[in-house]
């Protein structure tokens, strides 16, 4: 169509006018938006209106606006029965391994039912009258760290006393991959309850999923269980996490170094509890060929470190500068190799056992060690297990990649 000239002209004043006009860029729809499941209420608090509720929560469970989970929910009136807290307890204040008590939330005057120590488990009392478990709790992704064995006590319990548990998820900061050793039967442990990889890709949620449906709960029971997805979450992303998941996995570098590292808590090598760089430094008084010097001394997140007061040497991986998506063993080995002390064996023994078989999942790590395997061979040695894991992996994931 041929314009005339003085719709040329309207044409042209217009085109300055717009031009003029500053770009407002668009606010985030909800489709590019990320939101945690505990930020979404409208899809759980209809399932617990009228319940009696136990709460598994602990200092992790806040919403966007850290607002505490539990005090979320009595203002929204729904009626809690008790407090579920998980090692380092509610607060997420104690050592790693540290008897944590029941007692009662000053806050809120809700009872605390520790779930460590002797109590994994939840006794059938501590169900009785409860409809509903909610779970909200932080994890890390790695098989050795104990919240999805929490999780997988408290299903069995509800299944066995005909309660439901209903899951929100939150990221987990190792997902999207797989690595490490798979768990053998004879090394199971409150660290390693499921033959599943040291890294299993899947979120709490979605491995909640995976020991109901693989039937992994005692005697196969299964738990009526409803997992509370998060809003467009990407398993390749990264999200950081609500809060510090435990006193010595202080921040996003500690977690990401963790599945590398927690190995040492079975050798004569400390991790850094005692510093100010837990799971960030690793050293011991028998290996001086390293520059790095650091001493443990107790603090609040560990009141009598590994090596408490001693001069340990090492390497210091607080601004290591790659975001680790495998499980790096180079550090590991070399400390090995570097080790020097005649009079103790670099592995550790806890109560008659060698820890970092129950880390690992089996003596195989261990073994391969002494015998001097290079990393590159011990990996080739987990590809046929993290393999057949995977077809399992693949039934339960929920979120794309």
């Amino acid at each position: 169509m041929i314009l005339s000239l003085k719709n040329k002209t309207l044409v042209f004043i217009l085109l300055i006018y717009f031009s003029s006009i500053p770009i407002v860029k668009a606010q985030k729809s909800e489709k590019e938006c990320f939101a945690t499941a505990a930020d979404r209420p409208e899809l759980y608090l209809p399932l617990l209106k009228n319940k009696n509720v136990i709460v598994a929560a602990n200092q992790t469970s806040l919403l966007k606006d850290k607002k505490h989970l539990v005090d979320f929910l009595v203002e929204n009136h729904i009626k809690i029965q008790s407090i579920f807290a998980p090692e380092h307890g509610f607060r997420g204040t104690a050592d790693a391994g540290e008897l944590v008590k029941s007692g009662v939330d000053t806050k809120t005057g809700l009872p605390i039912v520790s779930l460590y120590g002797d109590n994994k488990k939840p006794k059938a009392d501590y169900l009785k009258g409860a409809d509903v478990i909610l779970f909200d709790i932080q994890d890390v992704g790695v098989r050795f760290y104990t919240y999805i064995s929490t999780l997988s006590y408290i299903m069995e319990a509800a299944a066995e006393n005909n309660v439901e548990v209903i899951v929100l998820d939150r990221p987990n900061p190792h997902d999207g991959y797989t690595d490490g050793s798979v768990m053998r039967n004879q090394w199971k442990s409150f660290v390693g309850l499921h033959n599943v990889p040291v890294v299993y890709g899947l979120t709490i949620g979605e491995y909640g999923k995976m020991v109901n449906g693989e039937k992994w709960l005692k005697n196969g029971i299964q738990a009526k269980y409803t997992l509370i997805p998060m809003l467009n979450y990407h398993k390749q992303k990264r999200y950081g996490v609500s809060d510090k998941p435990s006193p010595n996995l202080p921040n996003d570098k500690a977690i990401n170094l963790y599945p590398s590292l927690c190995f040492f808590e079975g050798t004569q090598v400390s991790v850094g509890r005692g510093t100010d760089l837990p799971f960030q430094i690793y050293g011991s008084p028998w290996t001086k060929n390293y520059h790095y010097q650091f001493t443990p001394r107790p603090t609040s997140g560990a009141k009598d470190p590994f090596l408490n007061g001693k001069l340990c040497y090492g390497e210091n991986l607080s601004n290591y500068p790659k975001d680790l998506r495998e499980i790096n063993l180079e550090w590991l080995l070399k400390a090995y190799k570097n080790y020097h002390n005649p009079q103790q064996d670099f592995f550790t023994k806890n109560s008659g056992e060698i820890w970092i078989d129950k880390l690992a999942g089996s003596d195989e790590l261990r073994k391969q060690i002494i015998a001097g395997k290079s990393e590159k061979e011990v990996k080739a040695s987990w590809k046929k297990d993290l393999e057949s894991f995977e077809k399992i992996r693949q039934k339960y994931i929920v979120y794309p990649n």
